[in-house]
C-alpha cells in the first residue's frame, strides 16, 4: 500500500457513500453494478457468467487505505458489498485468502493494483462485526482476523446461517416434510431438493418443483443452519458425525 494515499476527491462517485450490507433472506445480491465488467476468471465447479465488477473497482484509490475515518468506513462498506456479491455470484461459501478467488477479488490486473493483506483483514473484520464473515482456520476461535497465516480461510455469509435456516424451514412447510427424517447429504445434494421437470396439461415442460435455494449448500454451513432450527425447536439432529440425520417438527 502507498504510504501517502491519493486524494479521493476526484473519484467521489467511487467512494463517498457507504452501501448498506443488510441481511436479507431473499436471493438478491447486495451489490448490483451497472457498468464495466472484467475479463478475469475464477475457478468454480460450474461454468458461470463473468462477475460484473463495480466501477469503483477500476479506480486506484479503492485499493489504497484511506486516512480519513469516514471515508475509510465507506471504503470498507463497498469492499464488503463487493465480496458478498462476488461470493454469491459464484456460490462460494468460504474464501481462502491465498486462493484463486481472493486473487481475482483483491488484485486488479487491469490497473495494476492490489489490496494489501492487512487491508483485506480490516475489511473482513468489518464484515465479521456485521455478522457477514467468520474465521475458519488460522487464528483460533473465530473472534477476529489478527493472525498472520496467509492460508486463512473465512466463511463469507452472503446468506447468514439464520437466513439459510429460514429457507430450509420454508421448504419443510411447502413440501410437507414435518416428521420426515433426512440426512444432511439428502438435504444438500438429494433429489428431494433438486427441481425436476414435468409436462403440464398442454405438454409444456416446466420445472416443478424448483430447486431448493439450499441445494448444493456446503454441508458444514447447512449444519450451522440446522442448529438454528434446533434452537427454534423446529428440528432435531442425530446420528454419527459422518451420517448425520435431521427430523423436522
Amino acid at each position: 500500500m502507498a504510504t501517502s494515499a491519493p486524494s479521493i476527491a476526484t473519484t467521489a462517485t467511487a467512494i463517498n457513500t457507504p452501501r448498506s450490507v443488510s441481511p436479507s433472506p431473499t436471493p438478491t445480491v447486495p451489490l448490483q453494478p451497472t457498468t464495466t465488467t472484467t475479463t478475469t476468471t475464477t475457478t468454480t465447479t460450474a461454468a458461470a457468467a463473468p462477475f460484473p465488477f463495480p466501477r469503483e473497482y477500476h479506480f486506484p484509490p479503492f485499493f489504497t487505505r484511506q486516512p480519513n475515518q469516514s471515508t475509510r468506513h465507506s471504503q470498507h462498506a463497498k469492499w464488503a458489498s463487493l465480496i458478498l456479491s462476488y461470493c454469491a455470484h459464484h456460490r462460494l461459501y468460504k474464501l481462502g485468502l491465498a486462493g484463486p478467488a481472493a486473487e481475482d477479488l483483491f488484485h486488479n490486473r487491469r490497473i495494476g493494483r492490489r489490496l494489501a493483506l492487512a487491508d483485506v483483514r480490516e475489511v473482513l473484520e468489518f464484515m465479521r462485526r456485521d455478522g457477514r464473515a467468520e474465521f475458519v482456520i488460522g487464528g483460533g476461535s473465530g473472534s477476529g482476523f489478527g493472525g498472520d497465516d496467509e492460508g486463512d480461510v473465512v466463511w463469507i455469509y452472503w446468506r447468514t446461517p439464520e437466513e439459510w435456516a429460514s429457507l430450509v424451514e420454508a421448504w419443510v412447510d411447502e413440501t410437507a416434510q414435518k416428521g420426515a427424517v433426512l440426512t444432511l447429504y439428502e438435504l444438500s445434494q438429494g433429489e428431494d431438493t433438486l427441481g425436476t421437470a414435468r409436462a403440464d396439461d398442454e405438454g409444456k415442460i416446466s420445472p416443478f418443483p424448483p430447486d431448493a435455494e439450499f441445494h448444493g449448500l456446503d454441508l458444514e454451513l447447512l449444519q450451522k443452519a440446522l442448529q438454528v432450527l434446533v434452537k427454534r425447536n423446529k428440528a432435531q439432529i442425530f446420528g454419527q458425525e459422518d451420517q448425520l440425520g435431521v427430523k423436522f417438527f
